[in-house]
């Protein structure tokens, strides 16, 4: 695929990504040796493998830790190597927290480990429940997470190591539905999938309430497509799963899901 016409499928603001993954490719076909990424969101997952494609230079995985884990590193590899887990470099950790007198929130981690000045690229999957917190980091910041997140709302937690195998999937059900929406921007849609007036959905997002692909949105007329992730806050998560084109009266149909 010319590189002209690669980019004209994504969105402009998708460019910088594009030419960093264009930049690994080379990398790895100059020097034979793999290339290991931050943790990505499922969008730039998709973007990474659409631009890899199928290509029998190299071989391309994602790992996260669990088998639903939505934010994962990946390496390129050249077709000969061989990839194991290990070679993903990321860490479990785990801490306890008295869930009788504090309640704590992914939020409330999240705000925490980002108030140490790290970068949410080096976060993985953040699972908050029952009194134990579980984070997966990128290894080469393990430690200094263990020593500075020592607090998180008042709470007095202490992280340790555990085997990447004790990670807790998550049981999450999401509910899917074939909708009619006027057109694919952001407000239009948000108003099918949360049953509020398009005022109110321009208005959340205006506000700064509305993630896409957990960047925060403030254009209303941002269009949307398949695979992306939205989240609304204080109304749950949802996603749109397919497309289904144009109807008769020039609507379009897609498929969404939203968490339960």
């Amino acid at each position: 695929m010319i590189v002209v016409d690669l980019y004209q499928h994504f969105r402009k603001e998708e460019h910088p990504f594009i030419d960093q993954v264009l930049s690994w490719r080379e990398q790895v076909e100059r020097s034979f040796q793999s290339k290991l990424s931050d943790f990505l969101n499922p969008r730039e997952q998709k973007i990474f493998s659409t631009i890899i494609g199928k290509s029998t230079d190299y071989q391309l995985g994602f790992f996260g830790g669990a088998k639903n884990a939505e934010r994962k590193r990946a390496i390129l590899a050249p077709y000969y190597e061989e990839i194991s887990d290990e070679d993903y470099e990321i860490t479990l950790l785990e801490a306890k927290y008295p869930s009788k007198f504090i309640t704590l929130e992914h939020r409330d981690v999240l705000g925490a480990f980002l108030s140490l000045g790290i970068k949410r690229k080096k976060l993985g999957e953040l699972i908050v429940r029952d009194g134990f917190i579980q984070i997966v980091v990128a290894s080469d910041i393990d430690m200094y997470i263990k020593v500075n997140l020592t607090e998180i709302k008042r709470a007095s937690v202490t992280f340790e190591e555990r085997p990447i195998t004790n990670i807790v999937e998550k049981n999450e059900e999401w509910d899917a539905h074939l909708v009619t929406v006027s057109s694919l921007r952001l407000d239009a849609v948000l108003k099918e999938i949360y049953h509020i007036s398009r005022q109110n959905a321009s208005a959340y997002i205006e506000k700064g309430w509305v993630k896409v692909n957990f960047e925060t949105i403030q254009n209303p007329s941002f269009v949307l497509e398949q695979d992306d992730l939205l989240s609304l806050r204080g109304k749950g998560r949802s996603k749109i799963t397919d497309i289904h084109g144009l109807s008769k009266k020039e609507k379009w149909k897609i498929t969404i899901e939203k968490l339960k």
